[in-house]
């Protein structure tokens, strides 16, 4: 769909790593169909991982005992953030959709990854107390996961040695290390032609904020008039809130009708 911008941040060193074709793939896939395409490959920009006092330009608000979510909120309210934090977060804000590129290490993100969310996401630009996940400022944006794995896809398997990938609705390239060149060039056809439809694609769901008492002296917690609906259902609501019970199949792996 023209007019439509994508940015796809990339977390990968090697530049004839197969996360860099899924990159290319992506970008290649979009592009055919009108997005602009931004791609921010972190290791090419030497994107800092570490988050610190220079992430703010300026005197801080209390020197003496540095909290760095509350000075990084003052920051970003006065525009003290540092150069390569704005940069990040324009790009963010100028997106309709964002695909995080990465191999997936030791069961989570690179380093490098955290660390852009840690630093780029700060208080007040991503969230706020009062604008939780269905309320929050990045709601109308779609956003999503592709990673690769070294292991095959049956250890990732409810029964297999490494469990269940639950994730959100990821696009998953098991063993790509051992993929042969015909299997790697199937991965990148699957995940082009997947984004070539990537607007007809519904988000998954969550448990929404109305069902939850949203303040402090809530505690944040399911309000008693949803735990009361739950308490005849086999599964609990979600894998985030399963309410001790099996969790619910497929509950965070596709979009409900």
């Amino acid at each position: 769909m023209a007019g439509r911008k994508a940015l796809i941040v990339l977390a990968h060193p090697e530049k004839t790593s197969f996360n860099h074709a899924m990159a290319a793939a992506a970008s290649s896939a979009l592009r055919d169909k009108g997005w602009e395409v931004t791609i921010s490959d972190l290791y090419a920009i030497g994107f800092n991982a570490v988050l610190s006092r220079r992430d703010i330009t300026g005197p801080l608000k209390n020197p003496e005992c540095f909290v760095y979510e509350m000075e990084t909120a003052h920051a970003w309210k006065e525009g003290r953030l540092s150069s390569d934090i704005v940069a990040e977060q324009k790009k963010i804000e100028a997106a309709d959709l964002i695909i995080f590129q990465f191999p997936l290490q030791w069961f989570g993100m690179p380093a490098i990854l955290k660390g852009w969310f840690d630093r780029v996401f700060t208080d007040g630009f991503a969230y706020s107390m009062a604008t939780m996940y269905d309320q929050g400022p990045f709601q109308k944006k779609k956003a999503m996961l592709s990673l690769t794995t070294g292991g095959m896809g049956s250890m990732y398997s409810p029964s297999g040695i490494n469990g269940d990938m639950n994730v959100l609705a990821p696009q998953i390239c098991y063993s790509v290390r051992y993929a042969s060149p015909e299997v790697r060039a199937q991965m990148l056809s699957t995940w082009k032609s997947r984004l070539a439809a990537i607007e007809k694609e519904k988000p998954l769901s969550f448990v929404p904020n109305s069902c939850f008492e949203m303040s402090p002296a809530g505690g944040f917690v399911l309000k008693r008039d949803v735990l009361a609906k739950q308490e005849g259902q086999q599964h609990g609501l979600s894998v985030g809130q399963h309410l001790g019970k099996a969790v619910p199949l497929d509950g965070q792996l596709r979009a409900q009708e």
